[in-house]
């Protein structure tokens, strides 16, 4: 008797193991067999939070350990000699990229300097340019 008990223990934990999509097939089935299991599938889905969760009975120690994976950019190879290589190259790659990210904003603002002393050494022409205009049109007037 315990064992039909616990088929449907069984199953959640298959399911989860397989992620949504797996859910989702089984519901989809269920309404193609008869329509009131599905009923009953997607409102369990819905009522356990499964059909909005990232992940189906993942643990949030996984989920932690996996985006620490993800933000050093590998999981444990085994090997602990590679391992601290890996490490410490990714490091210096971080540092050579907050480097060049660096050069580069410096690059981007001396570039944006000479452009803007450009446009003003251009301005104080023009105004030059127009006074002296302005200076001959003086100097017309005053000869007639």
């Amino acid at each position: 008797m315990t064992t039909i008990a616990a088929w449907p223990a069984r199953a959640e934990t298959w399911l989860d193991e397989r992620g949504k999509g797996a859910w989702i097939v089984a519901t989809v089935l269920a309404f193609i067999l008869f329509w009131p299991l599905g009923l009953a599938l997607l409102a369990y889905m819905i009522w356990s939070k499964r059909m909005f969760a990232g992940r189906c009975g993942k643990s949030r120690h996984h989920d932690r350990s996996w985006a620490q994976a993800r933000r050093h950019g590998f999981r444990s190879s085994g090997n602990t000699a590679f391992d601290a290589y890996k490490a410490d190259t990714l490091d210096r790659l971080e540092r050579e990229q907050d480097e060049f990210e660096a050069f580069l904003k410096r690059l981007r603002d001396s570039k944006d300097k000479s452009e803007f002393d450009q446009y003003l050494d251009e301005r104080a022409r023009a105004a030059r340019d127009q006074d002296g205009e302005s200076e001959a049109k003086d100097e017309g007037r005053g000869a007639y």
